[in-house]
């Protein structure tokens, strides 16, 4: 995986970042999208797409990630920008905010899937590129663990749909638990049609509105 990012450093891009997200196919909670830059020699052992680690490994490489980065970004888009602009236009919008935040400027971004975003910098989509560039894999790990843990603490506060278990994906069980007890406020109405029809929607939120006054 590094000998993949190597070959895009060059005089002109000294500083490669890798970005990658969480959570577009959630039907509850935000996105989340990650930027990390190494020096050039950082090798960390294990980083791998974060889907192929246990949620305790992406915990201990989160650590390392971290602490062995020049400069790594993590940004939150909430489920009512999810809602306004759509799921990919939200991703974008927070992997671009994810690479603008960062300390240190790269020259060039290798993004992961077959998207990229508007920016000043020179952007590379690489499909699957959780599984071939250091950086990418890094990345989704910070984004993997940062929205894992979001989740966790959002099902302190919302219990009934387990959160802690699903993290807001559309499990058999979490699908049930929504038809039977409606949404909460961060599920995402443009994802709840493939649970709910346009009717029971507004009815359950209609409950929620009253609910709240």
């Amino acid at each position: 995986m590094k000998k993949f990012d190597r070959k895009y450093l060059t005089k002109e891009v000294k500083y490669l970042a890798g970005v990658d997200e969480a959570g577009r196919g959630p039907l509850a909670g935000p996105v989340v999208a990650a930027a990390v830059i190494f020096k050039k020699n950082t090798l960390i052992k294990g980083v791998n797409d974060s889907k192929q680690l246990t949620e305790n490994q992406r915990e201990i490489l989160y650590k390392k990630i971290i602490s062995k980065a020049l400069s790594y970004s993590v940004s939150v888009v909430e489920v009512s920008i999810i809602d306004a602009i759509n799921i990919l236009n939200a991703t974008l919008l927070a992997m671009k905010q994810a690479v603008d935040n960062l300390t240190t400027k790269p020259d060039l971004i290798l993004v992961d899937g077959n998207r990229k975003f508007q920016s000043d910098i020179p952007v590379i989509p690489i499909v699957k590129g959780d599984t071939k560039s250091f950086s990418i894999a890094a990345a989704s790990i910070l984004a993997k663990v940062t929205r894992d843990r979001l989740m966790k603490n959002l099902a302190l506060e919302y219990p009934h749909y387990l959160w802690e278990k699903n993290k807001g994906y559309p499990t058999k069980e979490h699908r049930e638990i929504i038809r039977q007890i409606g949404p909460s406020p961060l599920h995402r109405n443009t994802f709840l049609k493939k649970v709910l029809s346009e009717q029971q929607i507004l009815e359950f939120r209609h409950i929620e509105e009253k609910t709240e006054h």
